[in-house]
């Protein structure tokens, strides 16, 4: 296993932690495994997670709430239909109030 592989596996553990209704950023991900640097490795992951099982992708936007990934789910509105399934309010590709669903995995998960 490449430490690519391992640093996608940690992410996608995190990834599963989010909440429904709640949504994190890639950079709150890479800052919550010790490396804020690695933002884009975070995004490489999410990517690469439609072979995951159960791993809740749309829950991760970009640090302002916009739905940078949504082209990674066939196209259309498939992440912002998800969100709003869960809750979340979505308009013009951003999360409104994105403070108030907002998931910090630093303040909220233990370490694995």
């Amino acid at each position: 296993m490449t430490s690519s592989n391992s640093f996608f596996l940690k992410v996608y553990e995190v990834v599963r932690q989010i909440p429904e209704g709640r949504v994190t950023s890639y950079g709150a991900i890479a800052s919550y495994l010790g490396s804020p640097q690695s933002s884009r490795m975070v995004g490489w992951a999410m990517n690469a997670a439609h072979s995951q099982v159960e791993v809740p992708a749309h829950r991760v936007v970009n640090r302002k709430g916009i739905l940078t990934g949504k082209h990674h789910f066939g196209g259309g509105k498939i992440m912002q239909q998800l969100l709003e399934n869960e809750g979340i309010p979505v308009v013009d590709d951003q999360i409104q109030d994105f403070e108030t669903y907002f998931w910090d995995p630093v303040k909220s998960l233990k370490d694995f």
